[in-house]
């Protein structure tokens, strides 16, 4: 009788059942998992909300940004840099169930299965950015509040940006949590890494107001463009430092760089030494 790794390797077993089927799958067991944990839902949106207000109020009277129309008062200046926080903490805290899945068995069950690990990574990234999508698109319902109308092509665009900002940091994500097996550590590189490169955006002040080398690594900061992106679609009457072309083709690389290395740590195969 043949053992399970046999059948597992054997031919008559498809090595994959396509890709569609297995990435849709595990997408929407993302998002029903993150919808029925209410507390999620409601912290990720409040938290970065009361921040925007709490920060944007605090700074509006002794910050400005320059004489561009609706940038004058901080709470305008500061609402781009709160909607990707709002898509950054989506994104990464969504990947936390990586970590779970490992522990619950779930993750290894799925790694057995005859299907392409490309699909793992595609179902669970793209769940974590539909999530994340949503909560910073959400979030537009504030626009008004700080002078921000937008028409159907300036929509469109933002729908854009906010989804290739939440693929590529799901994806970032996904790379951190997938060699991980502690929630801690986890929260000890976002505190570590993630808040920093979220502070060194543009989010929270101007690049062009930064010391030399602060300037240098806003620059080096991809999501700056992100950020860069959002501003001058909600405030086209503002100045950002490259164009709507350039901070978009920076946040495609960034994303695609990011999918290529989730794939190739999903791929990767570890050998224990032998006696």
């Amino acid at each position: 009788m043949a053992t399970r790794t046999e059948i597992l390797a054997s031919p008559a077993t498809p090595a994959s059942v396509g890709v569609a089927l297995p990435a849709f799958t595990l997408w929407w067991r993302e998002v029903v998992r993150f919808y029925r944990q209410r507390a999620r839902v409601v912290g990720v949106i409040a938290s970065p909300v009361l921040f925007w207000i709490v920060i944007g109020s605090g700074f509006g009277s002794s910050f400005r940004s320059g004489d561009a129309r609706g940038q004058q008062h901080y709470l305008g200046y500061f609402y781009p840099g709160a909607l990707i926080m709002i898509v950054l903490f989506t994104a990464i805290f969504t990947m936390m169930s990586v970590i779970e899945d490992r522990k619950e068995g779930f993750l290894l069950s799925v790694m057995v299965a005859p299907v392409p690990r490309s699909a793992i990574v595609l179902g669970k990234v793209l769940g974590g950015t539909t999530l994340a999508s949503i909560q910073g698109l959400i979030f537009l319902a504030f626009a008004p509040l700080v002078g921000v109308h937008l028409g159907l092509w300036e929509l469109l665009s933002v729908v854009v940006v906010v989804f290739l900002v939440s693929f590529a940091l799901t994806a970032l994500g996904f790379a951190i949590a997938w060699p991980m097996d502690s929630t801690q550590a986890f929260h000890a590189i976002i505190n570590l890494f993630l808040i920093p490169l979220w502070l060194l955006s543009g989010a929270l002040f101007p690049l062009s107001g930064a010391s030399g080398w602060l300037r240098l690594l806003m620059q080096l900061n991809p999501l700056t463009y992100g950020v860069e992106a959002l501003r001058g679609l909600l405030y086209p009457a503002s100045q950002t430092m490259t164009s709507l072309s350039t901070n978009i083709a920076a946040i495609a690389l960034f994303t695609l760089c990011m999918f290529a290395l989730c794939f190739l740590m999903v791929n990767r195969r570890t050998t224990r030494p032998t006696a």
